[in-house]
């Protein structure tokens, strides 16, 4: 089966600072692949430079089989990817369904400098509105942006991001700034798409990593140092030094 992102070899060098070394990593279709490691250990750094918005230095990134690497960040959009950040990435004086919508109508290929035509289109907007109750957010379709709750604006992202229908997504730290209740939502969120959408999950909370990852990677200044699955990586002693046991947080 072909992985759904395979890096090969990957490096990105900042001056005498190695951000990535020599990375490599296979995800096949479906799966949920978590990353992490300690502060300043690459993950973002890795996220960015599979989207594009880091050019790398070495290696080779392959979406779906397809060499993207030399791609900018709205080719590999059309090859099926799409993220969300640690700070969520939206309008904030547009409703949710409008930002949910927008995202609609890039996907369409429609032109959205006028706004006014994804507000009123109704196939846009039912799409939308579809996708705010997959994320449990159908309720505050006409909220601004800027008076919803962080948890909300997380699961906001998200339904834009599942509006272009990536066949891959990458999520940085989508329980930043949550509350233990929020986070918790999220990782049911996450729970219900696994196996529909091949996910690559950077978090810093280990309790949502371990009970949602199929796989692990752990990064420790740039080099994949372990990959198994949730027992293999607690059970690493490598791991329980470099990571687990300090709680250190990535800038």
């Amino acid at each position: 089966m072909m992985p759904a992102l395979e890096l090969r070899g990957l490096c990105k060098r900042f001056g005498g600072l190695t951000a990535t070394d020599q990375v490599n990593l296979s995800i096949p279709p479906g799966a949920l692949h978590a990353l992490i490691g300690p502060n300043g250990a690459g993950k973002t750094t890795l996220i960015n430079q599979v989207t594009g918005e880091l050019r790398h230095d070495a290696g080779t990134i392959f979406l779906g089989g397809v060499d993207v690497g030399g791609l900018p960040p709205w080719r590999r959009v059309q090859h099926g990817l799409a993220r969300t950040f640690q700070i969520a990435q939206l309008l904030p004086d547009e409703t949710a369904r409008d930002n949910v919508a927008l995202a609609v109508q890039a996907r369409q290929g429609h032109s959205f400098h006028f706004f006014a035509d994804a507000r009123k289109n109704s196939d846009t907007n039912a799409q939308a509105l579809q996708l705010l109750q997959e994320v449990g957010l159908a309720d505050r379709a006409t909220a601004r942006v800027a008076d919803l709750a962080q948890g909300e604006r997380k699961q906001l992202e998200l339904a834009a991001a599942l509006a272009i229908r990536p066949s891959l997504l990458l999520l940085d730290e989508p329980m930043a700034g949550l509350s233990a209740v929020e986070s918790q939502a999220m990782v049911e969120l996450l729970r219900r798409l696994k196996g529909r959408i091949t996910m690559v999950l950077v978090e810093h909370d280990t309790e949502a990593v371990f009970a949602l990852a199929d796989r692990i990677s752990v990064l420790v200044y740039g080099r994949v140092v372990a990959c198994g699955t949730g027992d293999e990586i607690r059970a690493d002693p490598v791991v329980r030094t470099a990571y687990l046991g300090e709680g250190d947080e990535e800038c």
